[in-house]
């Protein structure tokens, strides 16, 4: 499932700030080359311990944060959670080989805002790193469904509402499951046949009224209110 909207407007290609966060130097040292050769991606800081992303996510302000899981000492789950509950801006890109779904589930409680496995195609690397920085949030193919019901599942029952707040409309309630299922703004406007700016509109609104960072947060809080269930 990719959760994302090709449409949204973003920064442009040359405000893209990037860290590196990665305990393997071939690894940050192969995803700087490509990046250098992509117009309006710049890598300002590396990384090489959780510890160190967080500093550097302070001192520089960059745009995105590219976070391996397993590092040194500080982790990258504990490092997304110190950047997304700072006051930088800079939104965090899981990169990750999803060998175990508990690192996966970590970094969604920490806040991040997509998540990539390290054997995508570089392209698709880089446009996850743009959809992020753009202000959505991406799951790569390789995280399902099932993944995020999961989540949804395995959180603390006292954390989980029983039902959509009161102040969410009907057309709300409707968009968010039509989020969690993974659906577009487009999709959202072709299926419940209104304009895509209203669809916008309505996901905005969202975002205000249960206080999520982007569309992943969205996609959780559609499963744990039992708008979406996991399928079969």
């Amino acid at each position: 499932m990719t959760v994302h909207t090709a449409e949204s407007a973003g920064p442009t290609p040359a405000s893209v700030r990037i860290v590196l966060a990665d305990d393997q130097p071939l690894v940050r040292s192969g995803l700087r080359l490509v990046m250098a050769e992509h117009v309006g991606l710049e890598v300002v800081g590396e990384a090489a311990t959780g510890a160190e992303a967080v500093r550097l996510t302070s001192e520089l302000s960059p745009d995105v944060v590219v976070m391996d899981i397993r590092m040194p000492g500080m982790d990258g789950i504990e490092a997304t959670r110190l950047i997304t509950a700072g006051p930088t801006t800079a939104r965090v890109l899981v990169l990750t080989t999803f060998d175990e779904d508990e690192h996966v589930y970590g970094a969604l409680r920490a806040g991040a805002s997509g998540f990539v496995v390290k054997d995508m195609a570089l392209n698709d690397i880089l446009a996850a790193i743009r959809v992020v920085a753009a202000g959505d949030a991406l799951i790569a193919p390789g995280v399902t469904r099932r993944l995020i019901a999961d989540f949804a599942a395995r959180t603390e029952p006292a954390r989980r509402a029983p039902r959509p707040p009161d102040g969410l409309t009907g057309r709300e309630r409707e968009v968010l499951t039509l989020v969690g299922l993974g659906r577009s703004n487009t999709e959202i406007a072709e299926e419940l046949f209104i304009s895509v700016t209203t669809a916008k509109t309505h996901v905005s609104r969202l975002f205000t009224k249960l206080d999520a960072r982007d569309r992943v947060q969205l996609v959780i809080t559609a499963y744990e209110l039992g708008l979406v269930t996991a399928p079969d």
